[in-house]
C-alpha cells in the first residue's frame, strides 16, 4: 500500500477539484478562487523551470502583501522549490545579506523594486524576476513579470515535482532581535501539520490575515484556511482595513497581536459588522487581562484563544476560551501533538512533529536549539498546579544583579501600570559593582514626566527591592521587530551604551 505523503501542493489540487469556484484568497476587491490559485501555481511552476529552478532550490522574495505572492507560494511548492521570503520593509542594503543566507537560485521582487534590486541580484549572481499582476500579457526579458512569462508556458500538461514530506518547503528568516537573522527550515510535513490543527470545522474558514507575507504566521493562517476549503483575506494592520476585511469577507476568524486588538477596540469595533467572527485569537506577546475582558465583552459571539509558539516550533500551547478569564497571564496547555517540559533552569522545551528541521546551513545554531529532538525555546516558563504555562521572560534577557535574577516582563508589568508610562522596556546595563543594574526605558505619556523616584515609589510594594529599577532612560520610541512588534532589547542596550560612551 502506497504511503500518502503530506506535501503542500496536494492541498491546492484537492481544493481545485472539490471547491473550484470558492474564494481561496482576497485582497481588497480582488478575489482568487481555488481553481485560479491552483492554475496560477501550475503556470508559475513551469516558469520557474525556464529559470533553471529545480527541486530543493531556494527562491528569495522581496515583495509587499499581494495575491501574486500566494500564487508564487503555490508555484514554488509545486516545483519542489523552497520559498524564502525576506522582509518587504527592509531596504535593499538590509535585504541583501538576509537573502544571501539562503543561497537562492533566483530573486523575485515587486515590479516597482526592480531597479533597486538589480545590484542585489548581481551580487547574489542570480536571475532577477519581477512579480507581476495576474492576467498580464506574455512578456520577455529580465524585467518581465513572472506570471506573464508563465502565461507563455501553457503548452503541455504540468506534472508536479515528485516530492516527499521530508523535503524542505520554506525558509523563514528570524527577526534578528537577539542576533543575526537565521533561516528556519520547515518541511512539507511540518507546514501541513501546523495548519491541520482545528481543521474539522462545520463550515469553510474565512480568516483575515494582518501579518505581512514574509512572516510564518501569514502562511500558517492561509494553509489553515485552505485545509477547510476556505479563504485567507489579506489586509494591512490599520484598524479600518482590518474591519473592512472582516465585514466585507464575512470573516469567521481573526488572529491579531494584542497591540492590534487594542487598536481595534480603541478605534471602535462598532464601526463595522463583525458579527461573523467565531474565533478571536491572539498571542505572540503578553496578553493583558484587561484585553481579554474587553474582547469577551465586545465579541460575545466569538471564542477567544491565546496561543504561544514560534517560527521554529509552530503552536506550542493554547489557552482555551473557557480558561481565558480563569487563568490570567497564562498561555495555556500544550496543543495536541506537543510535549512540554521545563529544563532545570526554567527554559521551556517543546517536542512535536511541528518542529523546524533546523537553521539553514547553521549547524552550531541548530545544535543549540534542537537538543535531543526537542526545541529549546529560549523562553523561561512556570507551570501552575493544573499544568498551565506562563512565560516569565527570555533566558537571554534575564538580568543578573548582585547575585539575584530579575525577569524583565515581571518588572515591565508593574511599571507599565504607572499613569505616566506609555510603554516600558526593562533591560540590564553592565555595572562594575552589581554585574548588571535594572534599567527602565520608558516612553512617557503626552505631557507627563516620570522620574526614577516616582517609579520606584510606585513599584516598591509590588516588587522585591532587587527588582526595582536603579536607572531610568526616557526615549521617544522603543525599537521593535517589524512583524511581531517584539521589543529589541539588545538594540535598547546598545543605544544606551553608545550614548554613555558619547558622554
Amino acid at each position: 500500500m502506497r504511503r500518502v505523503e503530506l506535501v503542500v501542493p496536494s492541498l491546492f489540487a484537492r481544493n481545485a477539484r472539490a471547491v473550484p469556484r470558492r474564494p481561496a484568497a482576497s485582497h481588497g476587491e480582488r478575489v482568487l478562487s481555488h481553481a485560479e490559485l491552483d492554475a496560477a501555481g501550475d503556470r508559475i511552476a513551469r516558469a520557474l523551470a525556464t529559470l533553471g529552478v529545480e527541486r530543493g532550490d531556494r527562491v528569495a522574495t522581496w515583495c509587499d502583501t499581494r495575491l501574486e505572492v500566494l500564487a508564487l507560494f503555490a508555484g514554488l511548492a509545486k516545483r519542489g522549490a523552497v520559498f524564502a521570503p525576506t522582509n518587504a520593509r527592509l531596504g535593499a542594503a538590509e535585504m541583501a545579506p538576509v537573502a544571501a543566507l539562503a543561497r537562492p537560485r533566483a530573486l523575485v521582487v515587486d515590479a516597482e523594486r526592480v531597479d533597486e534590486a538589480e545590484p542585489v541580484a548581481r551580487e547574489l549572481g542570480v536571475p532577477l524576476v519581477a512579480l507581476g499582476a495576474l492576467g498580464d500579457a506574455p512578456a520577455s526579458g529580465p524585467r518581465a513579470s513572472l506570471l506573464a512569462r508563465a502565461a507563455a508556458e501553457r503548452a503541455g500538461a504540468f506534472v508536479e515535482a515528485q516530492l516527499c514530506e521530508a523535503d524542505p518547503h520554506v525558509v523563514f528568516f528570524t527577526s534578528g532581535s537577539t542576533g543575526a537573522p537565521k533561516g528556519v527550515v520547515l518541511s512539507h510535513r511540518a507546514s501541513w501539520l501546523r495548519s491541520f490543527q482545528g481543521v474539522f470545522v462545520d463550515a469553510p474558514e474565512t480568516s483575515v490575515c494582518m501579518f505581512p507575507l514574509f512572516h510564518m504566521a501569514a502562511f500558517t493562517l492561509a494553509l489553515a484556511a485552505w485545509q477547510t476549503g476556505g479563504e485567507i483575506a489579506l489586509a494591512s494592520p490599520a484598524p479600518d482595513d482590518l474591519l473592512r476585511a472582516i465585514e466585507h469577507r464575512r470573516a469567521t476568524r481573526f488572529y491579531g497581536l494584542p497591540a492590534i486588538w487594542g487598536r481595534l477596540l480603541e478605534h471602535g469595533l462598532e464601526r463595522a459588522d463583525v458579527s461573523s467572527l467565531r474565533m478571536a485569537d491572539t498571542g505572540t506577546s503578553a496578553v493583558p487581562p484587561e484585553l481579554v475582558d474587553a474582547l469577551a465583552e465586545r465579541l460575545p459571539h466569538a471564542t477567544l484563544r491565546i496561543y504561544y509558539g514560534s517560527t521554529e516550533a509552530g503552536a506550542g500551547t493554547a489557552l482555551a476560551h473557557a480558561d481565558a478569564r480563569r487563568k490570567p497571564g497564562r498561555v495555556g496547555l500544550p496543543v495536541p501533538g506537543v510535549e512540554l517540559a521545563l529544563c532545570d533552569d526554567g527554559e521551556i522545551e517543546l517536542r512535536s512533529p511541528f518542529l523546524m528541521d533546523g537553521y539553514f546551513e547553521n549547524e552550531a545554531a541548530t545544535r543549540a536549539a534542537l537538543v535531543g529532538g526537542a526545541y529549546r525555546t529560549g523562553d523561561l516558563g512556570a507551570l501552575d498546579d493544573e499544568g498551565y504555562l506562563s512565560v516569565v521572560g527570555r533566558k537571554r534577557d534575564v538580568i543578573r544583579t548582585g547575585g539575584e535574577t530579575v525577569a524583565p516582563p515581571e518588572v515591565e508589568a508593574v511599571l507599565g501600570a504607572h499613569p505616566d508610562v506609555e510603554e516600558v522596556a526593562v533591560v540590564g546595563i553592565p555595572d562594575a559593582a552589581w554585574g548588571e543594574i535594572v534599567c527602565a526605558v520608558v516612553v512617557a505619556r503626552a505631557g507627563r514626566a516620570p522620574t526614577l523616584e516616582t517609579l520606584v515609589a510606585f513599584a516598591r510594594d509590588r516588587l522585591a527591592r532587587f527588582k526595582l529599577p536603579r536607572r531610568l532612560e526616557i526615549v521617544d520610541a522603543l525599537p521593535r521587530t517589524p512583524a511581531t512588534r517584539q521589543i529589541q532589547r539588545p538594540l535598547v542596550v546598545e543605544r544606551i551604551l553608545a550614548c554613555d560612551a558619547a558622554r
